[in-house]
């Protein structure tokens, strides 16, 4: 299996974190990030308000998300152009636990195909709405909900396809955009225990809030959380 890993060039923890992903990931190489602001100012990239789909996002996409947005999209052409039935995408603050990796490599192994887009999350966050497969401990199933964050997935040549087709224009985070199964028309599967994580403090997508914005932000996060919960993948 080839492996994607994301990242922008430069010194630091992440450089050193990807010195090893390149060693213990199958196939690895490197995937240079797209820099939002860049893609912003030179109208690289079609970011819409939050109303393209329902329900709307509440909130206007940072330079940050629409950089890691064009960073998947990136991986999702060379997958969808390319002759390997799926491929490993994985960002720059993975960290890999191997017993439990290695069990969940082994449920990749036996059930990927060029359909798939397999979620490897960093946290338990889904109810298992069925279990497709069972390996050691670890688990493939279809999550009610689809998770959030985009740390490590396995990626079909077809899904990738599917997903660009969907993806033209931007108008809510990556993440946030794959849990709209119905837009996309793509399912995505989970496995857990999945081995992954994430870099102590490793997130470069933050945005600052004053204190008088953060309860309205919080109250309509909550109402977007639930009109997804309302629309759960099925069986």
């Amino acid at each position: 299996m080839r492996s994607l890993i994301i990242h922008m060039p430069g010194p630091g923890a992440r450089a050193e974190n990807v010195a090893r992903l390149l060693e213990v990931l199958p196939g690895a190489e490197v995937m240079p990030a797209v820099n939002g602001h860049e893609a912003l100012q030179s109208g690289a990239a079609d970011v819409l308000d939050g109303k393209c789909h329902t329900p709307p996002y509440p909130f206007a996409m940072g330079p940050g998300e629409v950089g890691c947005f064009l960073s998947h999209r990136k991986c999702w052409q060379e997958i969808a152009a390319g002759p390997d039935p799926f491929v490993l995408i994985a960002e720059d603050d993975l960290v890999i636990d191997p017993a439990p990796w290695d069990r969940a490599m082994a449920l990749v192994a036996a059930h990927a195909g060029e359909e798939s887009f397999i979620r490897l999350p960093a946290k338990d966050r889904e109810h298992r709405q069925v279990v497709l497969a069972e390996d050691g401990g670890a688990a493939l199933f279809l999550p009610r909900v689809i998770g959030l964050q985009t740390v490590c997935q396995v990626v079909g040549r077809g899904a990738a396809r599917r997903l660009l087709a969907a993806t033209e224009r931007l108008d809510r985070p990556v993440d946030t955009t794959l849990q709209m199964h119905w837009v996309t028309g793509q399912p995505i599967h989970t496995i857990w225990p999945s081995g992954v994580g994430e870099m102590p403090g490793a997130s470069t997508i933050q945005k600052k809030t004053r204190a008088s914005g953060k309860l309205m932000r919080e109250i309509r996060r909550a109402i977007y959380r639930t009109r997804i919960r309302a629309r759960p993948q099925r069986g």
